[in-house]
């Protein structure tokens, strides 16, 4: 038996900034981390020397890592970390940072996951993304994750019967939640016939299973609630975090990941259970991973997904809270930013700072994670509870 974990007491996240997105940028992902950094100082009102503590994700940073972002930037923090998890990275970044504040390594936190888009960024990164994955499809001509999700999305269908109504669902609730989004790429409503009709990518994958690719950046700051209280800004306590790499090595295609593994830590250290989880924001590249965590964080049993969200109402006024800022398939994926959007959607809405619609009297946010597609399994996962403050 393992040793209880401590909790977070008096850890707050705060400030959540978003970067507006942009489908191709000419801007550097320093630019973008940097207008990161300018959001979160004047949202809780800071001086620059004041934030000692950056957890960084992004991929086109290369050939510069957190490090060297940091001369960039002009600071001098005595904490740092670079997190290359992709779309796991969020719920870590948030973790390790709540963990420097309570150790008293930093005072203030800044989590960054930011990317530019060029013309030929997506694909550099998808040629370098993985060595493991590259040897296992680059033979059949199967580069990038479109092949990948259509892989573990096909083999969902067989194994439980899903259909692709059942995940048009989840597409159609979120781009409803996206509308009044300012930041949204996907500006107009999606219809089922326009969602089953569109064009194929990688069956059974069409056009609006598969996020685009932008520009831009999430950030938020984690520090003591004492400090957000002094600073006079909205803060949400963290509850609970956990992640998880390599989960079930021997499962021989994915449908299930590490939360499976790390639920019940989760909900304990929260003191809560999922029938009190509010909204829930889950990683959303392909519908089929958002069915995964649906099942997986202990909303319905194994292959149960599909009958699940025939029976919910997804969007923001509805019974199940899903991806409220219409999540990534939506709003657009800005690289690493992606697995940030979920938590600073999170915090925006237990803040009543959100950007869109508002999920009236919500008390618990859950956010989940996932990250580091190589071929047939993802690698990380991670998720986290936020509550909402007390008076």
């Amino acid at each position: 038996m393992g040793q209880a974990r401590r909790g977070y007491e008096g850890i707050v996240a705060a400030a959540p900034v978003t970067v507006p997105y942009a489908r191709y940028s000419i801007r550097s992902a320093h630019w973008f981390c940097g207008r990161a950094l300018a959001g979160l100082i004047g949202a809780a009102g800071l001086a620059k020397a004041e934030i000692d503590g950056f957890c960084v994700s992004s991929f086109t940073l290369y050939p510069d890592s957190a490090v060297g972002l940091m001369q960039h930037l002009g600071v001098s923090p005595r904490w740092l970390d670079h997190i290359p998890m992709g779309g796991a990275s969020g719920a870590v970044a948030l973790r390790r940072a709540a963990r420097a504040v309570q150790a008293g390594d930093a005072e203030i936190v800044a989590l960054i996951g930011a990317d530019t888009n060029h013309v030929d960024s997506f694909r550099r990164t998808v040629a370098t993304f993985s060595q493991f994955a590259n040897d296992a499809v680059y033979p059949y001509g199967a580069g990038g994750p479109n092949a990948s999700f259509a892989f573990l999305t096909d083999r969902y269908m067989r194994e439980y019967g899903a259909r692709r109504e059942d995940f048009g669902r989840l597409c159609i609730a979120q781009r409803e939640n996206a509308l009044p989004v300012p930041h949204a790429m996907m500006k107009r409503p999606l219809t089922m016939e326009q969602y089953l009709n569109a064009r194929p990518i990688a069956e059974p994958l069409r056009l609006f299973d598969c996020v685009m690719p932008c520009a831009g950046a999430e950030a938020c700051l984690v520090m003591t609630e004492d400090r957000a209280r002094a600073l006079g800004i909205p803060f949400a306590p963290v509850l609970a975090t956990v992640e998880r790499h390599n989960a079930f090595p021997d499962d021989p295609i994915q449908v299930r990941g590490g939360w499976a593994v790390d639920i019940g830590a989760l909900y304990d250290q929260a003191g809560i259970g999922p029938e009190d989880v509010d909204l829930f924001q889950a990683y959303d590249d392909y519908p089929v991973i958002c069915f995964m965590q649906i099942e997986d964080l202990g909303f319905c049993a194994k292959g149960e997904a599909p009958a699940f969200v025939r029976e919910r109402d997804l969007r923001a006024g509805g019974d199940f809270p899903f991806n409220t800022s219409g999540g990534q398939l939506s709003a657009g994926q800005a690289g690493a930013g992606g697995g940030f959007i979920g938590l600073v959607e999170t915090l925006r809405q237990l803040t009543g700072e959100t950007h869109g619609h508002r999920v009236e009297g919500a008390r618990h946010g859950l956010v989940s994670c996932f990250g580091m597609i190589v071929y047939d399994r993802g690698l990380c996962t991670s998720a986290a509870i936020l509550g909402r403050a007390s008076a």
